[in-house]
């Protein structure tokens, strides 16, 4: 989802339809293996956790996809926010390993 979100901005010249549909072609791809993986996921975790975990791969892809492709670089307070996620994350999966 992060190319299909933001890949655009790189391209900011081009008509906001032509971003809107390639972002959609893009995101229906990446729904194609989403969908599957929680239904393989869901006994093993819970909703929650599912939802957690996707959301710390979409911000370590994130901070690749911004720092390669848009050029854009880390910030102190950006990683100190994402340390303070990835404790959240910690929290959230307590006991279950």
């Amino acid at each position: 989802m992060t190319l299909a979100w933001y890949g655009h901005l790189k391209y900011r010249k081009s008509p906001l339809i032509a971003a809107i549909v390639v972002s959609w072609l893009i995101a229906f791809f990446e729904y194609c293996f989403q969908v599957p993986a929680n239904r393989i996921g869901y006994g093993e975790f819970t909703a929650f956790q599912l939802k957690i975990i996707q959301e710390v791969i979409t911000l370590c892809v994130f901070v690749v996809f911004a720092y390669f492709y848009l050029g854009e670089g880390l910030k102190w307070n950006y990683a100190v926010s994402f340390l303070c996620i990835m404790a959240a994350v910690t929290f959230a999966f307590w006991g279950k390993f």
